[in-house]
């Protein structure tokens, strides 16, 4: 954690010399106000009297007479020769005034129409690790990542041999030592060859998605989702005002035969189905490509949890079967080292890479060169191999703890969670509606994820959730999911 104390630079303060207001009374009430607004925190040092003076161009015994009266009204605190610092007794000061000239508010609402705020889903907690049962998707416990490991890789990354990579602009090129890697030792995992030319790094999947919908779908192109799905991909296509058809999905997935015929765009997650888990069969797969050559449409494969499924080998990549090019797979760092590193990539046709990367260097350039080059160690460094064998055991014995309480508490109804990853997706006890319950539940101390994020129609998703298992123990597990299902009665007047 940071410490409170600093030095208040003196460029924080200005000085109006075109008000009547005498400078010393407008330096004091500049402070006073930063007091009370919490721009200037207890124990911070003020700058020294000369040094504000010469930044200001006023005397100095304009600012030594404001910090006395500021000193006087227990604003500031005089430490000998260690100059002013800002008081520790603000909260018994009272209301600060306010300031002497309102200047009229400029009018934002007529400027933004609010798509971006719509799209915005509102039902994720930041304060998550305050809950003790939290069956909440997208985070990880934190005894599962090796901390110790990802620091020597850090800390490695920042050496004179690695000096380029952490401090030069790259403009808009990626680690070539991290692209490596993911071409020789991650996707021959997945079945996929590729060259440094068809790969291009993102901060992280939901990055992916934004970079590819912008690209393909910025000329009113009509694109095909699965029904339920990933509610970050509903939040991008919804700002972009995509034409969007949702597609239902069976028990085998996305079913190619109900894609209607003027898509141009399908994303999918195949391997690992977001949320249902569903795992589409190679036949279905070859389906999808089928249809695909013969309609000339993208497929965007997001290669969803695949790192983290303990339940056995599943079938190659969309990306490795793809003969002709028209496969975007994307992969992410975020479940499998930890959600807060926000790396990922892109595979994909050289010409469609260029095109993303130059799209991409408008916007952020690159990912930072110093979280490129310590995930390059980390994977090299056989970390990473480690770090997943420790989740994958830790998410299967969770699995068939989550998969027993249900079965005890009257609750797997409609339960899918059979490939493995990090959750379920169920139907909520009894019908009840899904938002009812999360809200209900929380003063329990239980999170849960309602399911209507993740249609397309809200409505549809009331009956659904999804319950997660990455960031709760084994042992918090069944007691959470009797809480779920002791509520869910009751709401449902069983009781």
């Amino acid at each position: 954690m940071l410490q409170a104390a600093m030095q208040i630079p003196p460029e924080t303060f200005l000085i109006d010399r075109a008000v009547a207001q005498p400078l010393q009374l407008q330096l004091r009430r500049q402070i006073v106000l930063a007091v009370h607004e919490g721009r200037l925190r207890p124990g911070e040092r003020m700058p020294s009297s000369r040094a504000l003076a010469a930044h200001l161009g006023v005397g100095r015994i304009t600012v030594t007479q404001a910090y006395g009266d500021l000193v006087a009204t227990d604003y500031l605190i005089a430490r000998g020769r260690s100059g002013y610092f800002i008081s520790d007794r603000i909260e018994d000061l009272g209301p600060g005034p306010a300031t002497l000239q309102e200047a009229p508010r400029f009018d934002w609402s007529s400027r933004l129409d609010g798509r971006n705020l719509a799209a915005r889903r509102k039902d994720r907690p930041t304060d998550w690790r305050n809950y003790p049962y939290r069956f909440l998707y997208g985070q990880t416990d934190d005894r599962l990542i090796d901390h110790a490991a990802w620091r020597e890789c850090a800390v490695r990354a920042l050496g004179r041999r690695d000096l380029g990579a952490l401090s030069d602009d790259q403009y808009d090129g990626d680690d070539p030592e991290l692209v490596d890697f993911i071409i020789r030792h991650l996707l021959p995992r997945r079945g996929i060859k590729a060259r440094a030319q068809e790969i291009l790094l993102t901060l992280g999947a939901q990055n992916a998605l934004w970079l590819i919908s912008e690209i393909l779908l910025d000329r009113g192109a009509a694109c095909a989702i699965e029904e339920p799905g990933y509610p970050g991909l509903h939040e991008i296509l919804t700002t972009l005002r995509a034409n969007v058809v949702p597609v239902a999905l069976d028990s085998d997935g996305l079913p190619p035969a109900s894609i209607p015929d003027d898509i141009s765009v399908v994303f999918t997650s195949p391997s690992h189905q977001c949320p249902t888990n569903r795992t589409m069969p190679r036949e279905r797969r070859e389906d999808l490509l089928r249809l695909a050559a013969e309609r000339e449409i993208v497929i965007v494969e997001d290669d969803y949890e695949f790192e983290i499924s303990f339940a056995g080998s599943t079938s190659p990549a969309l990306k490795a079967m793809d003969r002709s090019g028209a496969v975007i797979h994307i992969g992410s760092f975020s479940k499998s080292v930890f959600p807060g590193l926000r790396l990922g990539y892109i595979v994909a046709d050289p010409t469609f890479i260029a095109e993303a990367r130059a799209r991409r260097g408008m916007m952020l350039r690159h990912p930072p060169g110093h979280v490129q080059r310590t995930m390059a160690y980390f994977l090299s460094l056989g970390h990473y191999d480690r770090q997943l064998k420790r989740m994958r055991e830790a998410f299967a014995e969770r699995h068939k703890v989550t998969s027993l309480a249900l079965m005890r508490h009257d609750m797997n109804r409609g339960a899918t969670g059979k490939a493995g990853g990090s959750s379920f997706w169920l139907a909520t006890p009894h019908g009840v509606d899904s938002d009812l319950l999360a809200r209900e539940l929380r003063p329990q101390g239980v999170l849960i994820e309602p399911g209507r994020p993740f249609f397309r129609a809200p409505e549809a998703g009331s009956g659904f959730f999804r319950l997660a298992y990455s960031s709760i123990a084994a042992s918090d597990i069944d007691e959470g999911v009797r809480r779920i299902a002791e509520l869910g009665r009751m709401l449902a007047g069983r009781d």
